[in-house]
């Protein structure tokens, strides 16, 4: 993979840089945020590593903006904020994951793996209106674009492969995430409500439905 990491502590992406490489990834450092948005818009990478406190202007703003911008590179974001409002307005900016700091470097290579993870190519799946392009990695419902991010694309292309049938959190940890999430985290709540913003609330829909205690199931009726 090709990642920019975008961090203001030298030492650290010193470090982080040098074993990202020793692990076969190519890679480009920025320190500030406004460095970062411009490399990030004018070159092409596979992830962005960026962080919440940056010098100029902040993790998510610099992610807002790429998504403003149509970028759809996937982004990972390092914070030492734990709260969950905090984490969630992390996820509302485009965002695709976070990772606290201090974190583990396998853990953090584990989520770029799962970030850099594509779908098969040449599969759509039509659950009535919603179609989803997997090979474009494009949604539309009744022919209108909703942007998703790659991770929440992920997650509803996971649901459309399966449509009609329950999918488990551990199905969705699994498949998305490669396992390394803990299941008692509220990230997949995150992820699905913000897919239900995106795909069914604009449109009048619910196509989302839960399934108290069991998971998610997508089909083309409503609740």
């Amino acid at each position: 993979m090709r990642v920019l990491i975008v961090d203001d502590e030298q030492r650290f992406t010193e470090v982080l840089g040098r074993g990202l490489r020793e692990a076969g990834h190519q890679v480009v450092v920025r320190h500030t945020g406004p460095d970062g948005l411009l490399t990030a818009r004018t070159e092409i990478f596979d992830a962005v590593v960026l962080d919440w406190m940056l010098p100029g202007q902040d993790g998510p703003s610099v992610c807002r903006a790429l998504r403003e911008r149509g970028i759809r590179t996937p982004v990972l974001m390092l914070t030492a904020r734990h709260a969950v409002p905090d984490r969630i307005a992390g996820l509302d900016a485009g965002a695709d994951d976070y990772l606290p700091k201090p974190f583990s470097f396998d853990e953090l290579l584990a989520r770029l793996r799962a970030l850099g993870r594509r779908l098969e190519t040449d599969v759509v799946f039509d659950v009535g209106d919603l179609h989803i392009d997997c090979d474009r990695r494009t949604v539309a419902r009744g022919g209108t674009p909703v942007e998703l991010t790659a991770r929440e694309f992920d997650v509803l292309a996971l649901l459309a492969g399966r449509a009609g049938k329950l999918v488990t959190r551990s199905d969705i940890l699994e498949e998305v995430w490669d396992g390394e999430t803990d299941l008692r985290s509220n990230v997949i709540d995150v992820y699905i409500a913000n897919i239900r913003t995106k795909i069914d609330r604009p449109f009048g829909r619910a196509s989302i439905h839960t399934l108290r205690g069991a998971g998610y199931r997508l089909d083309d009726t409503t609740d």
